[in-house]
């Protein structure tokens, strides 16, 4: 249920908000906005990615932050691994994604690359973002996302990394690389 009180990190998870894709090009979860708690009112959230199916084949789900104005560019620095599997078990292999990684950039982040839009494929998953209206403190998140990539491999990715400002996180997005996201479900929790 959308309002499950599970334990989860040490403390009760409860729900916040659920968005949901159609051939959507953000979505959005922005602090004081339609019901969304983006503040101390919890030090850690979660965002859970139910089946994010992309438009276009070979597309990546990237998250940005908004740090008090308008614009998803809060600075960040992060790494990242994976690993992957070919469903024909023609190849394996676990390794460090270079490709994946931000040094002190306003770009997005990558979280699950090369996505695949056949009608079987699509991207599931979660991020934690802590203390996110701390102006003391950088911002720490850190994702894992499964998917099926257009060429028929499973990938497990590995994010982790801050967002390297004082100010308060009021905004989280999330996009594909290219086009929409044609399907798929967004939940906020928030843990006590």
């Amino acid at each position: 249920a959308d309002d499950l009180a599970a334990t989860f990190s040490g403390g009760a998870m409860t729900f916040i908000k659920k968005l949901t894709a159609s051939s959507s090009a953000t979505l959005s979860f922005v602090n004081g906005t339609d019901d969304v708690v983006l503040d101390s009112t919890y030090d850690e959230y979660v965002f859970r990615f139910i089946n994010i199916h992309p438009a276009t084949d070979e597309t990546h789900l990237q998250v940005n932050f908004r740090d008090g104005s308008t614009a998803y560019d809060a600075t960040k620095t992060t790494t990242t691994f994976e690993a992957r599997h070919m469903e024909d078990d023609s190849a394996a292999a676990l390794s460090y994604d270079s490709g994946g990684d931000v040094a002190q950039s306003t770009g997005i982040q990558l979280l699950m690359s090369y996505n695949g839009n056949d009608n079987d494929q699509s991207c599931s998953g979660y991020m934690h973002l802590f203390a996110p209206s701390s102006t003391t403190f950088v911002k720490h998140f850190m994702a894992r996302t499964s998917s099926v990539q257009g060429n028929d491999r499973q990938r497990d990715n590995y994010i982790a990394g801050y967002c390297n400002v004082t100010a308060a996180i009021d905004g989280v997005q999330f996009s594909m690389s290219s086009g929409n996201m044609d399907f798929g479900k967004i939940k906020l929790y928030g843990i006590s």
